[in-house]
């Protein structure tokens, strides 16, 4: 099977260029407990990487049994902020990756746009990607629509199908796929690779692979 050339790659933010899957998930367990929502670990994974606020807080919702205030996390948020401060880096290889891509690349993250500036710098990335950020709130529909991938294609100029977009969450490759754009599955960290696997979509387990899986895009 043939494909168009890849001349945009698209890296999601949280567990693909920073290492921050981990630490949000570990605090999320604790903040959700203190408003009635009991998870495990494995849940907390499953329901909640890559998610986009509103589907947040609608699987919270559910699980305690009512309704939350609308800034019910605002509470919560220096917490987060004091653990990705002492321990966010960014993912293992991605610098190499970055330095040696032929082809333009941008980001979208169902995150906000403050927090994809504060944990680029944290993990000295963010001159990388500076004018090259896409956010789900710049969209009607995060993750897993296809809109932000749309989006940023749009933004930087490139067609749908000459896109690859690198993920590490079931929402965020389905999006791609939905988008018309090849996805390429990180599983090195919380997500399993099952989770990941489908249709136009490599899985892999180390960052340092991905420009060589690239490579026959890119040529």
């Amino acid at each position: 099977m043939t494909h168009e050339p890849v001349e945009l790659v698209i890296f999601d933010c949280d567990g693909v260029l920073v290492d921050s899957e981990r630490i949000y998930c570990r605090v999320d367990r604790e903040v959700f407990a203190s408003v009635g929502a009991v998870f495990t670990e494995a849940e907390v994974v499953e329901y909640f990487v890559g998610s986009s606020h509103d589907m947040l807080t609608a699987i919270v919702e559910e699980r305690r049994g009512g309704p939350l205030e609308p800034d019910w996390q605002a509470p919560f948020k220096q917490r987060y902020e004091d653990a990705l401060d002492a321990e966010l880096t960014a993912v293992e290889g991605v610098t190499d990756v970055l330095d040696a891509l032929r082809v333009p690349y941008c980001l979208a993250s169902n995150g906000s746009h403050t927090s994809i500036r504060r944990n680029l710098g944290r993990a000295g990335l963010l001159d990388r990607f500076e004018g090259r950020m896409f956010s789900a709130r710049d969209v009607s529909r995060g993750k897993p629509a296809p809109d932000l991938f749309l989006h940023a294609a749009a933004a930087m100029g490139v067609a749908p199908e000459r896109c690859a977009v690198v993920e590490d969450s079931p929402y965020g490759v389905q999006a791609a796929r939905a988008a018309g754009m090849r996805a390429f599955g990180y599983c090195g960290g919380l997500t399993r690779a099952d989770r990941l696997m489908g249709p136009r979509t490599v899985v892999f387990d180390d960052m340092r692979e991905l420009v060589g899986l690239l490579g026959p895009a890119l040529s």
